[in-house]
């Protein structure tokens, strides 16, 4: 009988993003793209885009504990998009593109407390991380275009631009933990 799989939900600026770094992540099995952290029940991408909802865009991991642990997760999830910027990733402005963990129990956020007091104590970003690690609580699936955007996508302006540098400095620094590897 094999484990059971865990869930990270992260949210990080445009869920296009983490969305093509997860699925490359050895011991990842599902990731799915989605909204939480709002005040509207069942919204849109339209509706999160308006920035009126108070949801954030969200990724949520699905993986294979035995292979990957949640402070891996979070390790990656910190190297792969700017944790100091309010509300901001690059040119994505609005509350819709926050840094945030949704953490789905009080394990997850011992780790995440720990992960952040570390990356802040070793002053890897000069500016201070303002991340939230707050409690998940109702998390919406998002539209099913947006799962495995750049895969589909991967010739689209914004994945040329934003994504695809940003999956090549994900695969050098990640090279020993990707899923064909």
């Amino acid at each position: 009988m094999s484990e059971p799989t865990e869930t990270a939900t992260l949210g990080g600026g445009c869920f296009w993003c983490l969305d093509a770094v997860y699925r490359e992540l050895r011991g990842v099995e599902q990731v799915g793209s989605g909204y939480t952290g709002g005040h509207t029940t069942n919204p849109t991408y339209q509706d999160v885009c308006s920035g009126s909802t108070g949801h954030a865009e969200v990724i949520r991991v699905e993986f294979d504990p035995s292979t990957i642990d949640f402070r891996t997760i979070l390790e990656v999830f910190f190297a792969t998009h700017d944790p100091t910027t309010l509300n901001r990733q690059g040119a994505d402005i609005g509350t819709q593109y926050r840094s945030a963990i949704f953490v789905h129990d009080e394990d997850q956020r011992r780790v995440a407390d720990e992960v952040v007091a570390e990356i802040t104590a070793a002053g890897i970003f000069e500016d201070p991380i303002v991340t939230e690690v707050v409690d998940l609580q109702t998390y919406y699936p998002a539209e099913t275009y947006h799962d495995d955007y750049y895969q589909q996508n991967s010739e689209q302006g914004y994945c040329r631009v934003v994504i695809s540098p940003k999956l090549a400095k994900f695969r050098q620094r990640f090279a020993d933990r990707l899923r064909n590897q």
